[in-house]
């Protein structure tokens, strides 16, 4: 199986959970130039009329110079890497076991098929957590040893 791993940069921005707060910050982003590869909102639980964006990549000069006018700030605090490759059957369950066998706790993991394609992405709490994740993930994806035969 192949896997390719990358750590990415998210930036995060609190919205208005009204009709039109997501696509407010989008538009914004989008006529700075923005190509994003990934958004995920929701609504913030612990404060009614609001809910949170998180968007990935954010680059370039004048899109980070509009993000930040526009309340978006790097997710400093959590590690993000983005997983792809082929999909199988079981995969996302051997991706969380694989982790969850370093000892580190997922912050949050959004995932998705495509045709014959997967992309997730896992964020946890420090770099150090990344580090155990992404070497569990390399060895989720390292081709298995065969046992062979015994020589006589």
């Amino acid at each position: 199986m192949s896997l390719t791993v990358t750590k990415v940069d998210v930036w995060a921005a609190e919205i208005d959970d009204s009709p039109g707060g997501l696509a407010k910050l989008l538009s914004a982003v989008a006529g700075a130039g923005a190509n994003l590869d990934c958004v995920i909102a929701r609504r913030g639980h612990s404060k009614p009329g609001t809910g949170v964006a998180f968007l990935s990549p954010v680059k370039g000069a004048g899109v980070r110079k509009l993000a930040k006018t526009e309340g978006l700030a790097p997710a400093g605090k959590l590690t993000t890497l983005r997983i792809e490759g082929d999909d199988e059957p079981g995969l996302g369950s051997r991706i969380a076991l694989a982790i969850a066998a370093t000892g580190v706790n997922l912050h949050g993991l959004s995932a998705m098929v495509m045709g014959r394609k997967f992309v997730a992405y896992v964020s946890v709490d420090q770099p150090a957590d990344a580090t155990k994740a992404v070497r569990a993930l390399k060895a989720l994806a390292a081709p298995k040893k065969s046992a062979g035969t015994k020589r006589k």
